[in-house]
């Protein structure tokens, strides 16, 4: 992937980690601000942010749980609730794939699985999370196209709430 930007996450709970960039910045954090029902609040930092002009859209997002970790809703910034069912959008039921859609209206595909995961847009790879090896001292890498500074916040959100679905067993 050219012009690309890698974050290493730290932290393995879905509901509480960070990344940072190579050079150490905070880029976003992921932090439960409110338990029963959770209330998880995802951070872009402005020290990262400030490094890339580019960098359209939220700088937070608020993902309300249900009654026991069920499905809520989720709020970018100040803006209007959305399902969090609309941001796991499968096209086929034994597809492992979720669809969202940008709030400029760009419908993007996670490819998802425990390991790794992919973030499409039309045929080209715009983020890829992965598990680290057990020799790193951080937890996954996300490696970010340029492309995707555009809706980084609603990409990483999604990423969140893919990870969250599959340690909640959503699908289950």
């Amino acid at each position: 992937m050219s012009n690309t930007y890698v974050l290493l996450q730290f932290g393995s709970d879905p509901f509480a980690f960070r990344f940072e960039d190579l050079e150490g910045r905070p880029a976003f954090t992921v932090e439960q601000v409110y338990q029963n029902p959770s209330v998880v609040k995802v951070t872009r930092e402005a020290e990262w942010s400030q490094q890339h002009p580019d960098i359209m859209g939220p700088a937070s997002a608020f993902l309300y749980f249900g009654p026991a970790n069920a499905r809520g809703y989720m709020v970018y910034g100040n803006g209007e609730q959305i399902s969090m069912s609309n941001h796991l959008r499968q096209k086929r039921e034994s597809s492992s794939s979720r669809y969202f859609t940008t709030r400029t209206g760009k419908e993007l595909k996670w490819k998802v699985s425990p390991q790794r995961m992919e973030c499409v847009d039309g045929r080209s790879i715009v983020a890829a999370w992965e598990l680290s090896q057990p020799e790193d001292v951080f937890s996954a890498r996300l490696v970010l196209k340029h492309s995707a500074l555009t809706y980084v916040t609603e990409l990483l959100t999604t990423l969140i709430l893919n990870r969250m679905a599959l340690a909640l067993n959503w699908d289950a």
